[in-house]
Formats: structure tokens, sequence, C-alpha cells
């Protein structure tokens, strides 16, 4: 039976233009994919006007109700129609397009919006009268006059009404108004100093407010401090380091988290380029390959960066979304990300997240129930001693074991204080001036011989062993030459390959810490990463995970008593080395807890 093919045809194809109204709905679908990337355009349209406060409405998750308004600049009657037709806009003169110094350039988005749903806009500019202009399913009616404040007001309902199709692939009410927050959670990090205020509306309801983020005052790492503590929490912003680092005319700026606050997932991380919002591989990359030594593959780092460079240097023309951007020297933008992240991290010493001491607090609470005492029953005894709650415990307990208690001698004590004993033989208990501190021997220990291995490493160098015949890997042209453009890079950490004829690799040295290593293994995963990252880190990599294993074994081990001076020449030595507060695989080395804190557990304060 002979199919027919419905793209063969014996008439020849006539090629003919398409109409305005189809090239906006075409152009739409790649500018406004969702709800939330018609909201995304709309506010930075507002902030690119210079708007101070920012108010995003919506119902339904943005498919019945999107309005967005601000008190920017705003537009005249002679601005309306320009305004939504296609490749209009304000930002670019259109003769160098790799000097973009704002949110949006296309002058796509309101045409795009016009095109699919049914848009109002209404705006007045300082001085001005309000003027509002309707556009339906890519219809334009004609100016009119209206009651406005100065800024703009755009309004847009039924979106996708002229495309139902697309209906059918939007997410539920719900998922599309998270997405929606996220938007402009992310853009409210972008700028500080704006106001946003995120609201539901429902019909016969007052609007509810889902997100609120007041104009920041200060400097722009005081007002980002109080806007991410604001977007992602005081806790993050209580264990978050300052970043400011400059080189070559790149400047990251920023706040991450210490390794101890790391998540389970990435959702915490977040990187601006030039203030706007992207989600580039590359960066979140050297995100992760900051934090490599410090946190075990299931957990992520926190952070939030903002990387600045000439516009000329970065493209942002590459998808109609804007999301993606494109480096002229990435290698510089990634090793500015990793050099900047590990230098704060080693400036943090052994600082450690205080959310660590907060769980502790919360697990030592008594989950017993808790009985009242009789006021009556207290006769005269006075009401901050008996006045208080008792937690009685069922009879039957057990003898604690004995802990070995150092005396109490005058020792310069130092952040970790001075140790007073040590408990089932693996956690030192140190006094300081403010609380106590309890430290997990064997972590403490295995991350300082870490360090030690990793100093000694980085002074003597890489020792090579030369393979007694080399090994000959097959591999594709294109990964033999991406191979062999890092050789130079892969030699000075011990991997030594050179060409050996076709798309063969000879490997002649390999890293001697590494022992017995199955060449071919080894350059896949290098490769793996190359094409991942530009950048192998693999090598490294290996042998930092066979220092962690060496370290391990050469470190305290649990069970081992300690005398008073070993214990507090641990503790002065976690002071002086960098990351001693937490172990090799993310996990804290101590825990501290103030003197407030624990009066709390006892009710007495």
């Amino acid at each position: 039976m002979t199919l027919h093919d419905p793209k063969i045809s014996d008439a020849r194809p006539v090629i003919r233009a398409l109409d305005e109204a189809a090239i906006n709905r075409i152009a739409a679908g790649e500018v406004v994919e969702r709800p939330a990337s018609a909201v995304k355009e709309l506010v930075e349209n507002a902030l690119d006007a210079g708007a101070r406060r920012i108010a995003v409405d919506y119902a339904a998750g943005g498919k019945v109700l999107i309005r967005v308004t601000d008190d920017g600049c705003g537009m005249t009657a002679a601005d309306l129609p320009l305004a939504v037709a296609r490749h209009a806009t304000s930002k670019i003169d259109g003769t160098d397009l790799l000097n973009i110094r704002s949110f949006g350039f296309r002058g796509e988005a309101l045409a795009s919006l016009g095109a699919v749903g049914r848009m109002v806009l209404t705006s007045r500019v300082e001085g001005g009268e309000g003027v509002t202009l309707t556009v339906a399913g890519g219809r334009m009616a004609a100016v009119r006059p209206a009651a406005a404040a100065q800024g703009t007001v755009v309004e847009v309902r039924d979106l996708f009404y002229a495309t139902p199709a697309r209906l059918k692939f939007l997410r539920t009410d719900r998922a599309e108004a998270g997405a929606i927050a996220e938007v402009v959670r992310r853009l409210a990090m972008a700028e500080p100093h704006v106001g946003f205020v995120l609201s539901e509306v429902a019909e016969g309801e007052a609007p509810r407010v889902i997100f609120r983020a007041d104009p920041q005052n200060g400097d722009f790492f005081d007002a980002l401090h109080g806007r991410l503590t604001r977007v992602l929490g005081a806790d993050f912003t209580a264990n978050a380091l300052r970043i400011d680092v400059e080189r070559e005319g790149l400047r990251l700026q920023g706040y991450a988290a210490l390794p101890t606050y790391s998540r389970g997932s990435s959702v915490q991380q977040f990187v601006f380029v030039n203030g706007r919002p992207v989600l580039d591989r590359m960066l979140l990359g050297a995100l992760r390959v900051a934090y490599f030594d410090f946190l075990s593959r299931d957990r992520h780092p926190a952070a939030v960066l903002n990387l600045i460079c000439d516009p000329e240097r970065v493209d942002v023309n590459v998808h109609p979304a804007k999301s993606e951007v494109r480096f002229r020297e990435p290698e510089a933008a990634r090793s500015l990300i990793i050099t900047g992240l590990k230098t704060a991290l080693s400036g943090a010493g052994h600082r450690a997240s205080s959310t660590v001491a907060d769980a502790t607090l919360a697990a030592m609470r008594p989950e017993v129930r808790v009985y009242q005492m009789d006021r009556s029953w207290q006769g005269g005894a006075s009401q901050g001693a008996l006045g208080r709650s008792f937690a009685f415990q069922a009879p039957g307990f057990a003898e604690a074991p004995a802990a070995r208690v150092e005396p109490v001698a005058e020792v310069e004590a130092g952040p970790l204080g001075a140790a007073r004993a040590q408990v089932h033989e693996n956690y030192i208990i140190a006094q300081t001036a403010t609380g106590m501190v309890i430290v997990d021997q064997h972590a403490a220990h295995e991350r300082l011989v870490y360090e030690r291995l990793k100093r000694q490493m980085a002074e003597t160098g890489v020792r090579a062993q030369a393979l007694l015949i080399p090994e000959i890997v097959d591999l594709s042209a294109s990964d033999a030459a991406r191979l062999l453009e890092a050789a130079e890079d892969l030699a000075r950490m011990g991997l030594v390959i050179e060409p050996f004829g076709g798309s063969a690799v000879a490997v002649r040295e390999v890293p001697a810490i590494l022992g017995t290593v199955s060449a071919a293994a080894l350059l896949r995963d290098v490769l793996d990463e190359l094409a991942d990252l530009g950048q192998s880190g693999t090598v490294q990599a290996r042998m930092d995970a066979i220092l962690s294993r060496m370290a391990c074994h050469g470190s305290i081990r649990s069970g081992r008593q300690m005398r008073a001076e070993e214990m507090n020449a641990l503790l002065r030595e976690m002071e002086a080395t960098p990351h001693s507060g937490q172990c090799n695989h993310g996990r804290p080395t101590y825990v501290e807890l103030k003197l407030a804190d624990i009066e709390r557990l006892f009710g007495r304060r």
C-alpha cells in the first residue's frame, strides 16, 4: 500500500509573505512562553523606565490577568503606537548591538503580548496628560485620553486567547503562579533599591499579597543584604560571605554562603550579569567548582552573584528570552568566580554556619510531657525558683558513662575556647567566653591533615609517574583535538598526553598519587568535563579525593583519648586553618552554643 506524503505535491510551492498578525504570533512563541515570561518582560520594561516602585497583579496563574504598574518616566500619546510595534524600542538606536545597557532592547515584548492577548496600555509622563491604548489579537485601537498617575500600567487579559493551542501546554494555575513569583524574586534581588509588590487577584475578593519587598537604602551591599534577608531569609544573610573581587576588567559582587549552609538542591543559586538574571551553565558550573573541595556531591552551595563587565565583552542577544549570555573571554569570567569564592571561603577561617547551632538546640529540646506546678503547693517559695515548668522523666533511667573532665586551668583561649572535657572519646567540650563548643575530633583533624597535604602538594608540585608502556586511547577527531588543546594544563597536574596519529592519543605519564589507573577512563572523564565546563578539573579532583582519603586514615580516630594539651592544640590549629569549620565532606566539625541559648533550654530566661 502506498502512503501519501503530505510534503510531496505535484504543484510548485509558492513563497508568500506572512501577514503582520501571523508574524507577531510566531514571535510571541519565542518571547512569551508562559505567563511568567510576560511578567519578566513587563517588569524589565518598568525597570528600564526608571521605576522605583513596581506592582504586579495576576489572576489564575496569569492566564486571566497580568497587570504591571510602575512609577517610571511614562509614555506620550505619540509613543504608545510605536511601543506596541515590532522592533520599536527606546533602549538602542540599532548602531551597536554589543553595547547593551538595559534589560530590554529587542522591542518585541509588547507587540507579542498584543498579538496573543488583550492588552491595555495606560501611561502619563510628568507634566503631561494620561493616555491609553488597546491591542487585542494584534489589532490596535485608537489612542484615547485617560486618567492616570505618572508612570505606566500594562494590563494583559486572556493571555494566549488568540493562540488557544498554547494554553494546552500551560501548567496548573498554582505552578504558573509559582513561576511568576520566582521571576519577581529574581528581579527584586537584581534591583534592591526598587520596591516590588506581587499580589494575587480573585473576583470578589481583596488582592492577596504574595510577595513584598520595600526599597532598600544605603550602598549596594547594604541594600542587597537587606533585600536578600527579605527574599531568601535571615539564615542566608547571617551565614553568607560578602564577595567583592575585581580582575582583568571584570568585577564580581554579591554574597555566598558558608559550605555548612549548603542546600539539598540548587534552588538558592542566583547569577546575574550586569544586573540581568541569567541561567548560564558555565557560570553555575564555576560556582560548583569553587565549592567542590567543601561539599559532597549531593549538596549544593547557596549564592547570589553579580558579574559586572563592559557590555561589549558579553553578548546578551543570544536568545529572545535574554536568559542566556555569551562572553568574549569566558575563561576569565569562570576563573574570577572560582578564585573569588575560594578566597572568600579561605578568609572565613574556621567559621561554620549558625544554623548548625540552631539545629543542635532544636534536637536538644526534650519532647516529654511538662507538668505545671500547682501555685497553692509553692507556698512561700519565690516565683523565680518554683514558678517554672518542670519535665519529669520516667523511672528506670540508666547511669550515664563518665566523661574525662579536665581541670579548669588558665589557658590562653581563642574563639574556640579552652578544652574542658572529652566525652565518648570522640567529642571535645570547650568553654568560650560566651558559651561552649562541641568539636568532633576526628572530623576536625581530618580537615586539618587534608589542608596540610594540599599545601605540601602545592609547594612541591604534582609528581608524575611514567608508564612503562604508553597507553594508546582511540577517540573521535573532535575529542582528540579538545584534549590536545588542554594538554599543557593537564601536564601541570601530572597527566602527560601527546598525539599518536589519526585521532589516537598516547598517555605517557599519570599523576603518581592516583596509583594504578585506567588512562582511557580518566581521559573520558576529562573529556566530559571539558565539554561541560570548557576546562577540566577531573585530574585535580581525583588527586584531591585521594588526599582526602589519606587525611581520613592519618587523622585522630574516634575512640582515642586525648590529653588536655592535645585537645587545646587541636582547637588552636583549627582557628589558624582555613575551611576548618567543615570536614572534607561538608559536614560541620564543631557546634557552638551560646550561653543564653543554653539557659533558655533550662528555662532560665
